[in-house]
C-alpha cells in the first residue's frame, strides 16, 4: 500500500517517499567543486527545489577532466545525499555535462560516387554524411579494429556545403545525380571523457539520464533559442578551461576551448605572494572589492595588499587569458561575433570583459556577463542563481526540464539507455554515431578483390558482399534516416564485412597430373605446370595480389624437353624409338638421349684429324659406327635409273655431290708453301680438313651423324643409301624415298633433325 506523506508525496510500505516522475537532478562536476540542482518542470519554466555545493578535498579534476574517479564519486555522493535530505525523496537518475576541454573538431570534404545517376533519397544522404563523419574522426583517431567501437563520441556535425555532380546545392534530397560531395564540420568527444563521467555516477548510485556538453548547457541557460539567429559567442570560464560555443542562424555552429582559465590567476598570486592554493583562491575571489586584502603567507607572515596592487600583479595574466579567448572565438567563428557573453566563476575577474572587447575590436558594451537571461527559465527569480557561475549547472537542469536535453527523451539502443548530446530532430544515424558506432559498421564493405596475371591476361576475383546491418525501430525494420522519438527503442546489429577474395593456384588451373615419365632417369610429372613469379607453384599455394602466373603444358616430347631446359634440336628416344617432337607422352614412358652412331662416310684418318666437339650430357663422347650393308654390283643401274626418274620431276640436270664411300672423292690440292707451314709432313700424307659441318638425321628410325665433307657440298638423300639395312638384291616393288614425311628424290638436301625413310613399298620398314 502507498500512503501520502506530509509533503503530499506517495510513500511505500517502508516509508520511503516516491519521487515525482518528472523531477530533474543536475550535477555540474567542476574542477573546484560539484554543484547539484533539483527541480521540477512547470510548463515552460523550471522550479528549483534545492541547490547544494561541495568542494573537492583534493585536486580530483585536471582542466575539467576527471582524474580521480573515487574522489569525484565521493563528493558527488555527498551532494546527492544533502539534496535527498532536503527534497525528501531518493534521487536515482542524474543529468550531467562533459567538459569541453577534450573536444575535437575537424572539417573534411567527402565524396560519394553512385553506380549510376539516381534520385537522392534520405538513405543515400545518410551514407554521404556518415562517411564524412567517419573521415573526420580518422583525422585524429588511431586505426580502427574491424569489430571495435570508435574511441570518440560524435557530439554533433553540420554540413556547410553540398555538391551534386560538382554543382553546389542547399539540399540534395530528391535531386538526381551520380557524384555527391559534402563539406562537413564534425565535433567529437573522446570516449574516456564520457566513460569516466559515467563510472563516477555509477559509483554513487546514479544512472545517467542525459548527457550534454558544458558549453551547450551554458548556452541553453545564457542564450535562449530565440536569440540564436544572431551570431553570438558564449565563453564559460571555469577553473581549468574556458569552453566556447558559437551560435548563428538559429543553432549552435561551433565549439572550442581555451586552455587557460581562472587557475592561471590563482597560480600567479601564489607565486607573487608565497601563499598556498586555497589562500590564493580567497585573494582572487576578493578582486574587485574596494578594501585592502589581508592574508598570511607560507612563512607565517601577515600581509596586507591594496586592491590596486593586486590588479596590477594579475594584469599580465588577465591579458593573456583574454588573448587566448579572443583567438579561439575567431577560430571557431571565422570573424568577430556580434556579441560575447562571459559566464562561469572566472568571468567576474575585473577588466576581463573590456579586454576581450578590445582584442575583438567590439564596442565595450558588446562583451558582457551572462546571467540576465537565467530568470527567463525560472518560476521565480532567485538572485543567488542568476550569477555567472551558475550558468552550467542551471543550464543542465533547464535543458533537461524543457526538453532541450531531456531526461524524458529516453532512447534505448540494444536495451541500454543511449548517450545523447541533443534531442532535437534525431535520426537513427545520429543516435548510432553519438554512441560510438562507425559508418563502416552501419554499411559494411565488400571484401577486397584479388587481381593477378594469368598467362599475360589480368584476372579479377571479387570479394564477398557484406552482410547488411540489422536496424529495427520499435521492433520494425528501419533505415538510418528514420526519425527517432522519445521512448523509442533501437535494435542494431552491425554489418559484417564481406570476406576478401582468396584463391589457391589449384583453384585457378587444373594441376592434376595423369602420371609421370622418366627423362634420363629423372621422374617428371605430365600435365599442366605453373610458375608463380618465376618459381614453381603447387596446387595449395595461395595467390596474392599482382602475382604473375605462367602455365605450360607438359604432354608431348617437345613440351617435356622444353620444360626440362634441353637445348633445341637435341634428339631423344621414347621407349627406344625415335618419334616426332609432337608425339604425345604416356605415363611410364622413358625418354633417353640418343647415343649417336657415326656413319662410315668418313675415313678413319680423317676422323682422327677432326677437332673434338664438346661432349653433351645427352650424347656419349665417342660416336658409335653403324653397321652397313655393301651395295651389290648389279644395283648401280637400278639406282641410276631411279635417280634419273625422280630428278627429272624436281631439278633437271642437277650436279650430284660426291659422298665418301659411294662416289669417288675429288682430288684436293695444296700449295707447297701452305703445306709446309701447316704440317712438316709431305702434302700427300696430310689429312684434308672438313669444311661442311656434320649433319644429324634420323634414318629409318635410327639416329645417324654424317660427318662433314671436305668438298663444301651439302649432304643429300643419296648419301645415305649405303647406310640402310635394306635388301636391294631382291626388289619388292618401287623404292620409297621420304624426308620428313614427304616424297623426296635422291638429290633432296638434308639438314639437322631430318627424318629419312628408305624402303620398298611392299616391305615393312626395318631399321
Amino acid at each position: 500500500m502507498q500512503e501520502e506523506n506530509q509533503a503530499g508525496l506517495p510513500a511505500t510500505d517502508s516509508g520511503e517517499k516516491i519521487p515525482p516522475e518528472n523531477y530533474v537532478f543536475a550535477l555540474d562536476i567542476g574542477t573546484r567543486s560539484v554543484i547539484g540542482i533539483v527541480g521540477l518542470p512547470r510548463g515552460e519554466r523550471l522550479e528549483v527545489c534545492a541547490v547544494e555545493i561541495a568542494e573537492h578535498e583534493k585536486r580530483a579534476m585536471i582542466d575539467g577532466q576527471i582524474e580521480d574517479i573515487e574522489q569525484v564519486s565521493r563528493v558527488a555522493g555527498l551532494v546527492k545525499s544533502r539534496l535527498e535530505a532536503r527534497v525528501g525523496y531518493p534521487l536515482k537518475r542524474v543529468c550531467v555535462a562533459a567538459a569541453g576541454r577534450a573536444l575535437r573538431t575537424c572539417e573534411v570534404h567527402f565524396e560519394l560516387d553512385l553506380q549510376s545517376p539516381q534520385v537522392i533519397t534520405p538513405e543515400i544522404l545518410c551514407r554521404l554524411e556518415a562517411g564524412a563523419v567517419q573521415q573526420a574522426e580518422q583525422e585524429f583517431s588511431p586505426p580502427f579494429e574491424e569489430d571495435s567501437r570508435s574511441v570518440f563520441y560524435l557530439v554533433g556535425y553540420s554540413v556547410s556545403r553540398y555538391l551534386l555532380d560538382n554543382y553546389p546545392l542547399a539540399s540534395l534530397l530528391d535531386h538526381r545525380g551520380q557524384q555527391l560531395a559534402a563539406d562537413v564540420i564534425a565535433t567529437f568527444l573522446p570516449r574516456e571523457v564520457v566513460d569516466s563521467l559515467y563510472s563516477a555516477m555509477q559509483k554513487c548510485g546514479l544512472e545517467v539520464a542525459s548527457l550534454t556538453l558544458e558549453p551547450i548547457a551554458a548556452m541553453n541557460a545564457a542564450i535562449p533559442q530565440s536569440l540564436r539567429l544572431l551570431n553570438l559567442a558564449l565563453v564559460d570560464i571555469g577553473a581549468g578551461t574556458s569552453d566556447i560555443a558559437v551560435s548563428k542562424d538559429g543553432g549552435v555552429v561551433g565549439y572550442t576551448m581555451a586552455t587557460i582559465a581562472g587557475d592561471e590567476i590563482t597560480e600567479a598570486l601564489m607565486r607573487e605572494y608565497l601563499v598556498d592554493f586555497p589562500t590564493a583562491e580567497k585573494i582572487k575571489m576578493k578582486l574587485g572589492q574596494e578594501e585592502d586584502v589581508s592574508f598570511q603567507d607560507i612563512l607565517g607572515l601577515d600581509q596586507q595588499v591594496s586592491m590596486a596592487e593586486l590588479k596590477e600583479k594579475v594584469a599580465p595574466v588577465l591579458r593573456r587569458l583574454a588573448e587566448e579567448i579572443s583567438q579561439q572565438i575567431l577560430k571557431a567563428n571565422g570573424e568577430a561575433p556580434s556579441a560575447v557573453f562571459l559566464v562561469g566563476g572566472g568571468s567576474k575577474l575585473p577588466g576581463l570583459c573590456a579586454c576581450v572587447a578590445e582584442l575583438l575590436e567590439l564596442p565595450p558594451a558588446r562583451v558582457a556577463l551572462g546571467g540576465r537571461n537565467f530568470s527567463t527559465y525560472l518560476t521565480k527569480a532567485d538572485p543567488s542563481l542568476t550569477t555567472p557561475e551558475f550558468a552550467t549547472p542551471l543550464g543542465i537542469a533547464v535543458s533537461s526540464a524543457l526538453n532541450l536535453i531531456s531526461d524524458s527523451f529516453t532512447i534505448l539502443l540494444n536495451g541500454a539507455r543511449a548517450k545523447l548530446f541533443r534531442s532535437n530532430s534525431l535520426s537513427v544515424l545520429d543516435v548510432l554515431l553519438m554512441n560510438g558506432w562507425r559508418h563502416d559498421q552501419m554499411m559494411g564493405r565488400s571484401g577486397k578483390s584479388l587481381v593477378f596475371e594469368l598467362d599475360g591476361e589480368n584476372k579479377v576475383i571479387y570479394g564477398e558482399h557484406p552482410t547488411l546491418a540489422k536496424i529495427q525501430l520499435n521492433g520494425k525494420d528501419a533505415s538510418l534516416s528514420d526519425t527517432v522519438r522519445a521512448g523509442d527503442s533501437i535494435l542494431f546489429e552491425p554489418a559484417q564485412n564481406g570476406r576478401d577474395a582468396a584463391l589457391t593456384l589449384g583453384e585457378v588451373i587444373d594441376l592434376h597430373s595423369p602420371g609421370t615419365v622418366f627423362l634420363g632417369g629423372e621422374e617428371i610429372a605430365l600435365g599442366l605446370r605453373a610458375m608463380v613469379n618465376g618459381q614453381p607453384g603447387t596446387p595449395e599455394q595461395a595467390i596474392h595480389a599482382r602475382d604473375r602466373v605462367r602455365t605450360r603444358p607438359v604432354s608431348t616430347l617437345e613440351q617435356l624437353l622444353s620444360f626440362a631446359g634441353v637445348p633445341d634440336g637435341t634428339p631423344f628416344l621414347v621407349n627406344g624409338d625415335a618419334v616426332p617432337p609432337h608425339t604425345p607422352l604416356r605415363p611410364g614412358d622413358r625418354i633417353e638421349p640418343i647415343k649417336w652412331e657415326k656413319s662410315e662416310t668418313s675415313l678413319p684418318e680423317e676422323t682422327e684429324s677432326l677437332p673434338k666437339e664438346p661432349q653433351s650430357v645427352f650424347a656419349p663422347a665417342e660416336p658409335v659406327k653403324p653397321q652397313t650393308t655393301a651395295m651389290q654390283p648389279d644395283l648401280a643401274d637400278l639406282l641410276a635409273q631411279e635417280a634419273m626418274r625422280l630428278a627429272q620431276k624436281k631439278a633437271p640436270e642437277p650436279q650430284v655431290p660426291s659422298t665418301v664411300g659411294l662416289l669417288p672423292e675429288p682430288p684436293h690440292t695444296h700449295s707447297t708453301e701452305h703445306a709446309a707451314e701447316e704440317n712438316p709432313a709431305p702434302p700427300q700424307e696430310q689429312a684434308p680438313q672438313p669444311t661442311t659441318p656434320p649433319v644429324l638425321v634420323i634414318l629409318n628410325g635410327r639416329a645417324v651423324r654424317l660427318d662433314g665433307k671436305t668438298d663444301r657440298s651439302p649432304y643429300c638423300l643419296i648419301d645415305t643409301l649405303n647406310l640402310v639395312d635394306v635388301d636391294l638384291t631382291t626388289p619388292q616393288g618401287s623404292i620409297v624415298l621420304r624426308v620428313n614425311g614427304h616424297e623426296a628424290g635422291y638429290l633432296e638436301p638434308l639438314k639437322d633433325g631430318d627424318e629419312v625413310e628408305i624402303y620398298w613399298d611392299g616391305q615393312i620398314r626395318n631399321s
